[in-house]
């Protein structure tokens, strides 16, 4: 009686584990690996922090579905940007990451007026491009 007890026990929690969703196998991405138009005013970033953690840069980050907040460096190169280097500072994006879907990161520069000296609000961080990508966690670390 104790082992079909045991049995019955092991089984349902079998049939828990089996039932579990692959939900925590998808994932989303997040890339800055492709140039953005300039032409758009749109440059390349540097991601430095993920959620409040310092990070090396990389070209994408593969990431469960969720709200994750970069930190970024603007790598605009452009002669219309006058500010001085100290102004140049990192700032903060966050993204909901969907299943399936990859962001593509840029810097915006603002051309609305002419930046100078200090002012560091002559950029935005955002997301320039969306797109679908087949993404899957090949075990639970990624």
């Amino acid at each position: 009686m104790k082992i079909m007890a045991l049995l019955l026990m092991m089984l349902a929690l079998l049939q828990g584990c089996a039932s579990s969703s692959d939900d925590e196998f998808m994932c989303g991405s997040v890339a800055s690996y492709i140039t953005p138009p300039t032409a758009d005013n749109l440059y390349r970033v540097v991601v430095t922090h993920l959620d409040g953690q310092a990070v090396i840069s990389r070209p994408y980050y593969k990431l469960t579905a969720g709200k994750h907040t970069f930190t970024l460096a603007e790598l605009i190169e452009s002669p219309e940007l006058k500010v001085k280097l100290a102004a140049r500072q990192t700032k903060k994006l966050d993204i909901v990451v969907e299943r399936e879907q990859r962001y593509h990161l840029a810097a915006e520069l603002k051309v609305d007026k002419t930046y100078t000296g200090l002012n560091s609000d002559y950029w935005q961080p955002v997301v320039w491009k969306q797109a679908s990508y087949e993404c899957v966690f090949t075990d639970k670390m990624g």
